[in-house]
């Protein structure tokens, strides 16, 4: 007898970002503008509340 193994089979989320509270848009702007311009983690929480994004400079560190 064969048990059925597919259901139990774990599956990769469908996005890197899944779990995540912010959107995935969100983070890959935040990344982008702290690698690319070298600002600081403050810096990047100023420009993301500037497009209407609350978010703590710890949040974006993590």
């Amino acid at each position: 007898m064969k048990s059925s193994i597919r259901s139990s089979r774990w599956l990769p989320p469908t996005s890197a970002f899944a779990g995540f509270r912010f959107p995935a848009e969100e983070i890959v702007v935040a990344v982008r503008w702290y690698l690319r311009y070298g600002l600081s983690y403050r810096d990047v929480e100023e420009l993301l509340a500037e497009r209407g994004v609350e978010v703590d400079h710890v949040t974006v560190y993590r």
